[in-house]
Formats: structure tokens, C-alpha cells, sequence
């Protein structure tokens, strides 16, 4: 089972950019698909972008599409989110996890989660 541990989070005005990152542990990291959900207080927790496992497929929610970019570098077990403009509602704390089902934005499909890394927006 893979260990994971996110990092990147800060206070960041509206229209500002984060970039997470989020180490795994163990040699198997390549054979996973890898997500990242969000929750934001007093709200249930919402799929934000997954990669699969060799990085050549994406998919994002709408909410970030054209401004949130996913990626990974394998030889450094690492997956990525790149956030640009953001905005209030992306206030969250966000949770990097396995994929278990490429595809899906269910976060019952996500397998080990990370601790997460809480991100705050001002406006």
C-alpha cells in the first residue's frame, strides 16, 4: 500500500496560484492512477482532478477545467496540481489519493488518501 503526503498549501489571494504537491511512498507508484479530491467546510468531499498512470490522460471537474492542471513525475513519485485563478470557492482542504477506477469522480473509487494540505482563498 502506498503512503501518501501532500504539501504546497498556503493562504493565497483571489486570482493567485498554488502549486501541491503530494509524495508518495513505496515503488510502486507508477502502477497507480492518482486524484485529487477537495473539501471544503461543512461540505462532503469532491473529486478535483485524476491522472493515470503514466500521466498521458486527465480529466478534471468543471469547476476547474482551463485553470487547475494535473501531472506526475514518475521517477520522483510525485503528483502534481497546478492552481491558477483561483477564487474563494476553492477554499478546501485538498487530499491526493490513489485511483482505483480511472474514470470515475467518485471518491469511494479513490483508495489511500494522504492527510491533506488546506488551501485558503481570500477575496
Amino acid at each position: 500500500q502506498v503512503q501518501l503526503v501532500e504539501s504546497g498549501g498556503g493562504l493565497v489571494q483571489a486570482g493567485g496560484s498554488l502549486r501541491l504537491s503530494c509524495a508518495a511512498s513505496g515503488r510502486t507508484f507508477s502502477s497507480y492512477a492518482m486524484g485529487w479530491v477537495r473539501q471544503a467546510p461543512g461540505k462532503e468531499r469532491e473529486f478535483v482532478a485524476a491522472i493515470n498512470r503514466s500521466g498521458g490522460s486527465t480529466y478534471y471537474t468543471n469547476s476547474v477545467k482551463g485553470r487547475f492542471t494535473i501531472s506526475r513525475d514518475n521517477a520522483k513519485n510525485t503528483v502534481y496540481l497546478q492552481m491558477n485563478s483561483l477564487n474563494p470557492e476553492d477554499t478546501a482542504v485538498y487530499y491526493c489519493a490513489t485511483s482505483l477506477v480511472f474514470g470515475s469522480t467518485s471518491h469511494a473509487d479513490f483508495g489511500s488518501w494522504g492527510r491533506g494540505t488546506q488551501v485558503t482563498v481570500s477575496s
